[in-house]
């Protein structure tokens, strides 16, 4: 019977030694694995998980890390290697520009702000202006935000024989349209809106033109082609930008007169 039971007890003991030399090999395996790169020509990209709309804050579960080819991967992308804690961080952050399901995240896109929406899609040195408008004044309710459009000034004139006249000149050009009335973009696939105001984006000097313009005559926003809209900055149609003025014609004669 002892010759028996030593037997066993050496059989056990082989087989717990067998089985803590497996356990250490499989460890040794996943660490190797753990080493090694899953794919050295890829790199984690930070994505957005849904569509992410203009102005809409950045919430839990709207980001995502996506393998990316290294050489596709852009210098303004935001990478896990350089900004690891990038998909917390950036929640409550508000989006800029629309962001569609995939696309990568650009972090001057996104911007930390306890402030409304609108100052913080703003660019640097841009500040949003409202004018009145209507059907008639802007190109028949076609005209969406994000369109580009150009301003123009109509205003009556004192004819010599005592008749009123009209004067219509370009004021600014290529002009950003941020929001009809409080829509800042397409919703629903709604191709008209008819609002009763336009926010438009313009710096300082624009800011005072279109204020002493709205004063003197009707203002009408002319749409803009998309193929015409480039990257230009948007223009004012007068000489000088520090002292900008409005061209008028009266009595057949043009003269520039500034705002008031």
């Amino acid at each position: 019977m002892k010759i028996i039971r030593i037997a066993i007890l050496f059989v056990a003991l082989g087989a717990g030694l067998f089985a803590a030399m497996l356990a250490m090999d499989l460890t040794a395996q996943n660490e190797r694995v753990a080493e090694k790169p899953v794919n050295e020509n890829v790199s984690m990209v930070l994505t957005a998980s849904k569509d992410i709309r203009i102005g809409a804050r950045v919430a839990e579960g709207d980001l995502t890390w996506v393998s990316w080819p290294k050489e596709s991967v852009q210098p303004t992308f935001v990478t896990q290697v350089a900004t690891p804690d990038a998909h917390e961080s950036f929640v409550g952050h508000i989006a800029r520009t629309n962001f569609l399901q995939g696309e990568p995240i650009r972090s001057g896109r996104l911007i930390a702000s306890a402030q409304g929406f609108l100052s913080a899609i703003l660019p640097a040195g841009m500040r949003a202006i409202a004018v009145q408008i209507s059907a008639n004044t802007s190109a028949g309710g076609f005209i969406l935000p994000n369109d580009r459009v150009d301003v123009i000034l109509t205003s009556q004139q004192e004819q010599v024989d005592g008749t009123t006249g009209f004067s219509s000149n370009t004021i600014l050009e290529n002009v950003r349209v941020l929001a009809i009335d409080q829509q800042i973009e397409e919703k629903g696939g709604e191709k008209v809106v008819v609002g009763q105001t336009a926010t438009l984006e313009l710096d300082r000097p624009q800011s005072e033109i279109i204020a002493g313009a709205e004063r003197q005559g009707d203002i009408i926003l002319v749409l803009r082609s998309l193929a015409d809209n480039g990257t230009e900055t948007p223009s004012i149609t007068t000489d000088s930008r520090e002292s900008p003025t409005i061209n008028v014609v009266k009595f057949g004669v043009q003269r520039q007169v500034a705002p008031k």
